[in-house]
């Protein structure tokens, strides 16, 4: 329900200020959330994959 009062300023300032805090934090979360799923699926890829396309045979040697 929207509040149809005139609020004062400071009111104002203050809830702008606690909105922008979670909406940084929640920005913050779904870059961890996306890193962690990229992680996951990254390391899923590495294991499941041929070990020879990754690490060629002779790789370390010039």
């Amino acid at each position: 329900m929207v509040e149809r009062r005139i609020k004062p300023y400071q009111q104002q300032i203050a809830e702008q200020e606690r909105r922008e805090e979670q909406r940084r934090e929640f920005r913050r979360n779904q870059v961890f959330g996306m890193l962690i799923i990229a992680a996951t699926i990254l390391g899923w890829w590495l294991l499941h994959t041929n070990p020879e396309w990754i690490f060629p045979t002779g790789w370390w040697r010039p």
